[in-house]
């Protein structure tokens, strides 16, 4: 397994407890940052238009997610995953950097795995 290293100078990077990070944050937080606004809800499930691509409609639907489950499914560009994997499509960055990005800018402390 590759470890992370910090850009500026090529230094290792601790990894990010993922488990701890996708229970802190929602999917609903990430769904707040990224301006999704849903076209419909049934309960804990929301459609709308898929925030990766151009949708024909405001109203698409093509975009579902439970944010009970945290879980996201787009029926046109067939991303899916959770709150994590949504930051980072969004992004455009790799898993641990969209990580450490999602902290930042819900002003979270970024959940390092420590070793003893």
């Amino acid at each position: 397994m590759e470890r992370a290293t910090c850009t500026e100078t090529g230094s290792p990077v601790p990894g990010v407890d993922f488990n701890a990070l996708r229970a802190e944050i929602t999917m609903e937080q990430v769904l707040t940052l990224l301006g999704f606004q849903p076209s419909a809800r049934s309960g804990a499930q929301w459609y709308g238009a898929c925030p990766f691509h151009e949708s024909a409609s405001r109203r698409s639907r093509c975009f579902s997610v439970n944010v009970a489950t945290g879980r996201y499914y787009c029926h046109g560009c067939h991303s899916h995953g959770n709150q994590l994997d949504l930051w980072a499509a969004a992004s455009k960055l790799p898993l641990h950097q969209a990580a450490i990005e999602l902290c930042q800018r819900l002003g979270r402390e970024v959940p390092w795995i420590r070793r003893w």
